[in-house]
């Protein structure tokens, strides 16, 4: 009996066995979770990456940073003052979108930073956050590789 009370919940070790399997199979850098994977915004870190604690089995939680799939958004600390301008408006447009509620996570695959996916994100009622940036005008659309500068050159001289 006194071994019992030693052992990890049955939920735990699922969980941890899930990761790891994961964490083993194939390439990490082509692996893809096709979703739904319902989940809550804790945080709108800027106008293109959120973190979220997403359900990935009964009782069990991971909080991660979600980076949109598919666009690119402005960078808070960017090289010129119209960029850092538009930057604010999207992370506040994203904020107003979610305002702490449930999304829905698809297309989730490792970004190209450590701890970090990339997702397609989805409110509660359906709408695509890149889409809605897009149609803001508050991201451009990105498929990987160099990111187009938000600042001309003219720009830079502050």
């Amino acid at each position: 009996m006194r071994d019992r009370a030693r052992r990890p919940p049955i939920g735990a070790v699922l969980a941890a066995a899930l990761l790891a399997a994961a964490i083993t199979a194939g390439s990490p850098a082509r692996e893809l979770l096709p979703g739904p994977v319902p989940a809550r915004v804790i945080q709108v870190i800027d106008g293109d990456t959120i973190v979220v604690k997403a359900r990935i089995w009964l009782g069990q939680d991971v909080e991660t940073r979600v980076r949109l799939e598919g666009v690119d958004a402005p960078e808070l600390a960017g090289r010129c003052e119209r960029e850092r301008a538009l930057a604010a408006r999207a992370r506040a447009f994203l904020e107003a979108m979610l305002d702490g509620g449930e999304v829905v996570l698809s297309q989730i695959q490792y970004g190209k930073f450590a701890g970090r996916v990339v997702a397609r994100v989805e409110t509660s009622s359906g709408e695509d956050l890149s889409a809605a940036l897009l149609t803001a005008g508050l991201a451009r659309p990105y498929a990987g590789g160099a990111r187009t500068p938000w600042c001309d050159t003219a720009e830079l001289v502050e």
